[in-house]
């Protein structure tokens, strides 16, 4: 046996037991047709897993298969049942959206850190917190394997491609050194060095088209993922704009859960006062004006004569109906 079959064989030993760990019971012809080997095979590797200290106890009948004593787990002195719970959650929330089979591969890793009581319980229970970054209609993301495409390559440091169409609607080709993913509010965005710019710049995933990863690797730049998300509000987005905004009482849930209770400030004649700073860009616009009559904006004026502009140009749209 090669080296490169070892390390096959090793790292199959490792996620049988974290599979016997995370579930009651698998059979050999599960475990077999899982890792594509024969059922000899299997039968070995229970002997070698046995041999290494795990206790397997082997089931006959119509409901056998392979259990681990209930006895043995792993140690998780550090965190508690509860912690687990939530870690599984916000992974499983990630996993929804990424659809990544490491992702996968940690979720088994982290289930089997739970004692087999707790996995009844968890199971007879079932989850109280539910975490999932998809939208309904799926982020304008239609492939989900684009997300594991671009994480890859960031983590290889392999040159991207792709066609990017802004919000106006101009595309352009680019070229980037992707750095890492990172999810805004309601949308994947990629963060990266751009060669045509020269500069870092963020690209919301859902307007790339015919991405394309390369051969060529880059060197890292010594700038780190997270403090590319400190400079959140830099071209993608626009520099920021502060509001003054003034909502009719008919909307008062809309706006409590649109810019928070702490910005909110309810006048004497029932008007909900909001002042907040928001990046001045399209997306601030065509939110305002889907307040229609029930806003008025107070200030800045040319944020408000730009509302009115774009209304006006709706009103021109439908003239003749």
């Amino acid at each position: 046996m090669n080296g490169g079959q070892k390390r096959m064989k090793i790292e199959r030993l490792l996620a049988i037991t974290m599979m016997l760990l995370s579930q009651r019971r698998v059979s050999a012809t599960v475990l077999a047709e899982k890792f594509e080997v024969s059922l000899r095979t299997i039968y070995r590797d229970m002997e070698t897993i046995n041999g290494a200290g795990i206790p397997i106890v082997s089931y006959t009948g119509a409901d056998g298969g392979y259990e681990i004593m209930e006895q043995f787990r792993i140690e998780r002195q550090l965190v508690t049942f509860e912690d687990l719970q939530s870690i599984l959650v916000a992974l499983k929330g990630v996993q929804s959206s990424l659809d990544d089979q490491e992702m996968e591969t940690l979720l088994t890793k982290i289930k089997a850190l739970v004692k087999r009581a707790d996995q009844y319980q968890m199971e007879e229970t079932g989850d109280t917190l539910l975490f999932d970054t998809n939208l309904w209609h799926g982020g304008g993301i239609s492939d989900k394997s684009i997300l594991t495409t671009l994480r890859q390559a960031a983590r290889n440091r392999t040159v991207a491609s792709f066609l990017y169409t802004n919000t106006t609607g101009e595309a352009e080709q680019r070229s980037v050194e992707p750095i890492g993913l990172a999810w805004k509010g309601y949308a994947w965005y990629l963060y990266t060095y751009c060669r045509l710019r020269e500069d870092y710049r963020t690209f919301r995933i859902s307007r790339m088209s015919d991405l394309r990863i390369h051969i060529e690797t880059f060197m890292d730049r010594g700038v780190t993922l997270a403090e590319l998300d400190a400079r959140w509000g830099n071209q993608e987005t626009g520099p920021g704009v502060n509001l003054v905004l003034r909502f009719q009482p008919r909307v008062r849930v809309q706006v409590e859960e649109a810019f928070g209770l702490q910005h909110v400030q309810v006048q004497e004649d029932g008007t909900l006062l909001v002042r907040v700073t928001y990046p001045d860009n399209h997306w601030l616009y065509g939110m305002l004006l889907g307040y229609g009559p029930n806003l008025h904006i107070v200030e800045p004026a040319f944020v408000a004569e730009r509302v009115k502009k774009f209304a006006e140009q709706v009103v021109k749209v439908y003239e003749g109906i």
